[in-house]
């Protein structure tokens, strides 16, 4: 597999994955994804993209029931 922005090779490893949004912070250390060996970008596989996303809706649910309304 090729890196569509450099084009050097991508090899399997793991890498982090961040996110700011709302009210918090996430972080997940060690996602399962391809690493381009040249330039370091990252691509997930849709099973963990979709994990990913379902993460952030449990917690966007959570933390929308400790919201105050003001």
């Amino acid at each position: 597999m090729k890196c569509m922005y450099c084009q050097g090779e991508m090899e399997r490893g793991t890498a982090p994955f961040h996110i700011d949004r709302k009210s918090y912070h996430l972080m997940l250390d060690t996602i399962p994804a391809w690493v381009c060996a040249q330039c370091g970008e990252v691509y997930f596989d849709e099973a963990e993209a979709d994990t990913i996303q379902q993460i952030i809706r449990a917690v966007d649910e959570k933390t929308e029931k400790m919201s105050v309304s003001v």
